[in-house]
């Protein structure tokens, strides 16, 4: 299936999501409402995903010469995957880690944090861009970025119905069965939030493992990124908001034993010995 199909279908179903959950905080005027909000969501997480993800954790684009090596490493692999060079963004973080963002590779963003360049040497750095571009030249940042959009929306949704539902404030309130209807969906919008975020996640790891690994020459500095950023993660976990974890190259909520258990990411030490077996 296509990443063109995978996006529509995505907007889709999170589009119904949030329309259901607007008829239980206002029946048909909230499913209008909820809808006109959809309508405003889609075309914000199409055009302003990125900046959005950027904004959130306060990456800074970066210029020419800024940080030493780093745009001469990109544009040599971004020459390699044949690619347009992209945007690169630094984030203030002792967590080493990485994502790719942007609508296509035309409009593509690397971002990295301080922690990864202080811990990674020049191969390891290598790799886990390699690993990014890989994401943009299989175009899965599109729906990423517009996945975590959207999650953060249903999550907030949720939590707003759950409160709702402690206090009675929201919803209807016509019979036991309405507030019971309300409590569910108010639970369950996370997890199905999370779920869509499993769907586009786990499989486009691999394969960008595997792009990322003939884009750098070699899989095994992808693999020992993967193990030092792995180690350093769980003693440094990230400030990070859940619905936007799957973009990243390493869980960044591996520290935290609750919300490391919905994990979007396939596991590391699968990971580096798929890499090492490419590799021979």
């Amino acid at each position: 299936m296509s990443n063109a199909i995978k996006t529509t279908l995505l907007l889709g179903g999170l589009t119904g999501l949030i329309v259901m959950l607007g008829g239980y905080l206002g029946g048909p005027h909230g499913m209008i409402l909820a809808l006109a909000f959809a309508a405003l969501m889609n075309f914000g997480s199409y055009w302003l995903s990125d900046k959005i993800v950027l904004k959130m954790y306060r990456a800074k684009v970066l210029m020419p010469g800024e940080v030493p090596g780093l745009f001469e490493l990109v544009e040599e692999l971004a020459a390699r995957a044949d690619l347009p060079m992209p945007k690169i963004a630094l984030m203030e973080s002792a967590a080493p880690n990485a994502f790719a963002t942007g609508r296509n590779p035309e409009n593509a963003v690397v971002a990295v944090t301080t922690g990864l360049l202080k811990i990674l040497d020049r191969e390891e750095t290598k790799g886990v861009l390699a690993h990014e571009l890989a994401h943009i030249k299989n175009r899965d940042i599109l729906i990423g970025s517009i996945a975590a959009t959207l999650a953060g929306a249903i999550m907030s949704i949720g939590w707003m119905l759950r409160w709702g539902a402690i206090f009675g404030g929201v919803g209807r309130d016509d019979d036991d069965g309405g507030m019971i209807g309300l409590l569910a969906m108010a639970i369950l919008a996370p997890f199905i939030a999370v779920i869509i975020q499993f769907a586009i996640s786990r499989t486009r790891e691999y394969k960008a493992d595997d792009a990322g690994a003939e884009f750098a020459g070699s899989p095994e500095g992808l693999a020992t990124a993967l193990e030092k950023l792995g180690q350093v993660s769980k003693r440094v976990p990230m400030k990070s908001n859940p619905a936007t974890a799957h973009m990243f190259i390493v869980n960044p909520l591996a520290g935290r034993t609750m919300m490391s258990l919905f994990s979007t990411h396939p596991p590391l030490e699968k990971r580096v010995e798929r890499l090492r077996n490419f590799g021979r």
